[in-house]
């Protein structure tokens, strides 16, 4: 294998900024579909779930040829729950290309990834994506982005920033915004021009690299992924792996590939500066570093932010246990998780303790992060019970306790505003900000975490559809009070069987139902909302009393409003301490911890 000039770069934004988009535009560009081969749209977000949420998940590796340059692309997620992939891949990087919205300007997860990559020294590109569009201020942008890079202290150097604009979606990319272009040659130039290529003597030095990602397959096993930072690594070669605990031992690499295009192509060699996928070595984690073993060394471990929330995931104890799933015991779940925490690196999974139900506290860095793990393990066929979504609190040194907070933006039609203005204060909202060109309000919000659990749905009612959210990661600060949470009871059912129409209807003028005529109920089952604040026990299988005579007029048929169905990010944030969501294989029931009404009498007393 000849030695190529080589750079890594990672493509790091805010979400729907078009991180995606411009890997699309990349890999066309470079030549890596043929000309008649049809393309899909985001061809990297393979995963199922990247594809019906339009969001990227996972970060992942591919490379294009420009010139005689092989340039390794990572694309990486623009979500805040899933920082943790953003963190250990810019290590492996030489540069990032800043994408930013020409009218929205830097978000609050720009502001993440912009403060990682300057930490670790990295020189970004800024890349102002959509100048397209009717409301963009692109120039503006620029100057908002320099005070972002100055306000997070980044050196003179990095303060020097390239910048250009474009059109993702076309594969436009021009040096200003008087001067059009046709393609992404402007940014291919500019990334060789402040970057240059790896340094080809380091592949001269004894091996070094350090595992940043894993994956599996299913004919060879456990997949290390991550870049050589010096030396050569051969196919069949025995190297030491020094692990975070700090013991060392020696495995063999079995087989050792690169990226050409979105495919791993075997190969007996690479050099520093490449991104390799290897097996062989079954129990590596990501962190491990991979030396020399005449020549040790280790890397500094890979450091992630902690976890912000937290989910038990209970064995499912209700009487429709075991109908559909496939893995049910708490030795499933536990294997299961066990097998996340080899490469979801955010995650964190404790044993329950003096707790009734077998199962597992596990934290993640947000409700989107976890939901993702729960939906990935439904469909896997697993049968789970969730609790509600707890914030995890710290101590600072002085004992006080400390809660995690976000930095939220909300962009609102103005005759909407006042009422979300109103709920963000009522949940210990701080207003940092506000803006408004008379036809919408943009307004920052320095809030607690624990406050946004079950506002999404509440808020998206509020602006009739029309509100945008998003919100990051802002530190701890000491705990806020009480926050006041769901207003409205729950509707349970004290019956086991079908629902029936005529009940429904009855029960509808009593609030929301969550469920529809002949579907299987059991007692404690929620089957809707009760339009007061306490719970209130119903019996939705009733069915209309039969007698001999015959009425005057002729029945009319039962006419329900269409029930509300939940998705499980709906249930997560609806559900109260005394609550669970039951997730199988095919239905997301809402249901209470305790099924009978004397057991929900007996536990009332340890309400939070």
């Amino acid at each position: 294998m000849t030695r190529q000039k080589i750079i890594n770069i990672a493509v790091i934004a805010h979400v729907d900024a078009g991180k995606s988009t411009l890997v699309d535009a990349f890999l066309k560009q470079s030549g890596v579909f043929r000309e008649n081969q049809e393309m899909v749209e985001q061809v990297m977000d393979s995963n199922d779930q990247e594809r019906e949420r339009g969001i990227t998940i996972y970060s992942k590796n591919l490379s294009i040829q420009y010139n005689d340059i092989k340039i390794n692309i990572v694309d990486t997620p623009g979500h805040a729950d899933f920082s943790s992939e953003v963190e250990r891949i810019m290590k492996t990087v030489d540069t990032v290309i800043l994408l930013v919205d020409s009218s929205e300007g830097p978000m609050p997860q720009t502001r993440f990834v912009l403060h990682k990559a300057l930490e670790l020294g990295l020189r970004p590109i800024l890349f102002i994506n959509k100048i397209d569009k009717k409301d963009q201020r692109a120039l503006e942008v620029v100057d908002e982005v320099l005070e972002l890079f100055i306000e997070l202290g980044a050196n003179d150097e990095q303060l020097e920033f390239p910048t250009l604009f474009g059109v993702a979606k076309n594969g436009i990319a021009q040096f200003n915004m008087d001067t059009p272009s046709e393609n992404l040659n402007p940014l291919f130039e500019t990334i060789v021009t402040q970057v240059g290529t790896y340094p080809i003597k380091l592949a001269e030095q004894p091996l070094l690299m350090q595992v940043s990602t894993l994956a599996y397959d299913s004919f060879i096993g456990r997949l290390g992924i991550g870049r050589i930072y010096e030396g050569v690594v051969k196919e069949g070669q025995t190297v030491a792996i020094s692990r975070s605990n700090g013991t060392v031992k020696n495995a063999r690499i079995s087989k050792l590939m690169v990226y050409q295009g979105l495919k791993r192509v075997a190969v007996s060699e690479a050099y520093a500066g490449d991104i390799i996928t290897f097996a062989g070595i079954e129990d590596i984690v990501i962190g491990d570093t991979i030396s020399d073993p005449n020549n040790i060394r280790a890397m500094d471990t890979i450091h992630i932010e902690e976890p912000t929330m937290s989910m038990n995931f209970l064995v499912n104890t209700s009487p429709f246990a075991g109908k559909v799933g496939k893995f049910v015991t708490s030795r499933n779940i536990k294997e299961r998780l066990e097998r996340e925490l080899e490469v979801n690196v955010g995650l964190k999974v404790e044993p329950l303790e003096n707790s009734s139900v077998e199962g597992f506290k596990v934290l993640g860095r947000g409700e989107l992060h976890l939901s993702v793990l729960i939906e990935t393990m439904r469909r896997e066929g697993f049968e789970l019970g969730i609790s509600k979504p707890e914030v995890v609190m710290h101590n600072d040194a002085q004992g006080n306790l400390l809660e995690p907070m976000e930095k939220l933006i909300v962009n609102v039609p103005v005759e909407y505003s006042g009422t979300v203005i109103n709920k963000l204060n009522q949940r210990k909202g701080l207003m940092l900000d506000m803006d408004s060109d008379g036809v919408r309000d943009k307004v920052t919000y320095n809030i607690p975490l624990r406050s946004l659990l079950g506002f999404r749905s509440e808020f998206t009612n509020d602006t009739h559809g029309e509100g945008i959210m998003v919100r990051s990661a802002n530190g701890f600060e000491p705990y806020k009070g009480e926050i006041e949470s769901r207003l409205n009871g729950v509707m349970v059912s004290m019956a086991n069987g079908k629902t029936l129409a005529y009940a429904l209807g009855n029960l509808e003028e009593r609030g929301i139902l969550f469920v529809a005529p002949q579907t299987e109920v059991y007692e404690g089952m929620i089957v809707g909302q009760h339009s007061r604040d306490n719970d209130l026990d119903v019996n939705p299988t009733t069915g209309k009393k039969l007698t001999n005579t015959r009425s005057s007029g002729t029945d009319d048929s039962v006419k329900l409003t269409p029930f509300k169905k939940m998705t499980l990010e709906q249930a997560l944030e609806y559900i109260q301490w005394d609550e669970l969501v039951e997730v199988t294989p095919i239905d997301i029931r809402l249901r209470k911890k305790w099924l009978t009404q004397n057991e929900r009498k007996q536990h009332r007393s340890d309400k939070k």
